[in-house]
């Protein structure tokens, strides 16, 4: 082969080799599980796991502190997590792959699909303190339901439905039934009220249109597809042994087992007789399982060979569609203007948070994938995720 052959060849392989490379710096990387070590012997956080990813690729995956602190037990990279309002991103998706197939208009009446719906009435609280109750000026829509601006309130504030985030103990046709008598309590449309009822009656909507349980669908159309295999939302009994334990500051600071009240009920009863899938909050998955489902919505829909949504359902996902310009999407909060620079987080960086302190985020421009896993009612999280973010951020080279 001619020398200038050869060189031309090595140029091209040594470009592919270097597209190939997750191209993050691996000093920093490496700080990453030192920074949250301090928090962990501070005894502020129980244990965390973290993961970025850039390319298609993992470039770190790190955990430290404990899963069960109680019995010294270690917080593991395949550790499996209660990850919260994670879960609500995995209902949008669910949602979307209807919409690709032309079985679900977003624009459409909740009512359209859920005739429960018809008839509901809006209780709006007037400047002096009056309630007007009356017709909303239109049903709420299911991108309304997406984006939080249905009108729908957080949960019931009184009934067996009010607690239904703790105790589990009803099917979600009789919870979104349920919902389906309560007012709204602001005009569709007018207003950003993080509602999980809101993301339940999605999920529902994904049952009656899919003819199959909520968790069957993820599991046959998300789950099974993208090899989440550490992801579910009922504990089978070989994978309880990973679950990590939960844990909250008592007023001395000292971290103790939050037990019953947490959402989703004692961690350590794993969900024992469950009967609500929460599309609102209650999948269990892993750092590497969430890897999977958060590079298919940064390779627009696809992981792997599979695809699991159209590129043009992850776009329509990523955008602000709050009419008060609150950063939410369609289930997925989106980094807007300037703030999120000074945590080195790119605009147009989206993804969702937990409850229990969890995060996990796409950065479109930079190819960036990141998963934070704690598992904390209270205490610091929120600091250890700025300062985790901002060490993935600084890694771009």
């Amino acid at each position: 082969m001619p020398f200038r052959m050869r060189t031309a060849v090595i140029i091209v392989l040594a470009a592919v080799l270097n597209a190939a490379e997750p191209q993050l710096d691996p000093a920093r990387l490496k700080l990453i599980p030192q920074r949250m070590q301090e928090f962990v012997d501070r005894g502020e956080i129980s244990g965390i796991v973290t993961l970025v990813g850039r390319n298609h690729q993992i470039a770190a995956l790190d955990a430290v502190g404990y899963a069960d602190i109680e019995n010294r037990k270690p917080m593991r990279t395949d550790t499996i997590v209660q990850i919260m309002s994670q879960t609500k991103t995995v209902t949008g998706v669910a949602a979307m792959i209807l919409v690709d197939e032309g079985k679900l208009d977003l624009t459409r009446p909740v009512e359209e699909y859920l005739p429960e719906f018809k008839g509901i009435q809006v209780a709006e609280k007037k400047p002096d303190g009056s309630v007007s109750v009356h017709r909303p000026q239109h049903p709420p829509t299911v991108w309304e339901l997406m984006c939080h601006a249905s009108g729908l309130a957080f949960l019931p504030e009184r009934g067996e439905f009010a607690r239904i985030n703790y105790t589990m103990d009803h099917t979600l046709a009789e919870a979104v039934r349920a919902y389906a008598s309560e007012k709204l309590v602001a005009e569709p449309g007018t207003k950003h009220l993080y509602s999980n009822m809101g993301i339940a009656t999605l999920g529902r909507i994904v049952e009656v249109l899919s003819k199959q349980k909520y968790e069957d669908f993820v599991q046959s159309r998300i789950l099974g597809p993208l090899g989440m295999s550490d992801s579910f939302f009922f504990p089978p009994e070989s994978k309880k042994s990973r679950i990590a334990m939960l844990y909250m500051p008592d007023a001395n600071g000292k971290l103790t087992l939050a037990r019953e009240k947490a959402q989703g009920g004692d961690a350590a009863l794993y969900r024992a007789g469950a009967r609500y899938p929460g599309p609102e909050l209650a999948m269990f998955s892993t750092a590497a399982d969430l890897y999977r489902f958060y590079q298919m919505l940064g390779n627009k829909g696809v992981y792997g060979a599979k695809r699991i949504l159209s590129a043009q359902a992850v776009d329509a996902m990523a955008h602000d569609y709050t009419p008060d310009h609150r950063g939410y999407g369609l289930t997925v909060s989106v980094a807007e203007g300037l703030r999120p620079m000074l945590n080195l987080v790119n605009p147009g960086t989206f993804g969702h948070g937990g409850a229990f302190g969890t995060s996990g985020t796409i950065d479109p421009k930079n190819g960036l994938v990141t998963v934070f896993l704690p598992q904390m009612l209270g205490g610091p999280t929120k600091l250890a995720l700025d300062l985790f973010t901002q060490l993935a951020g600084s890694s771009v080279r």
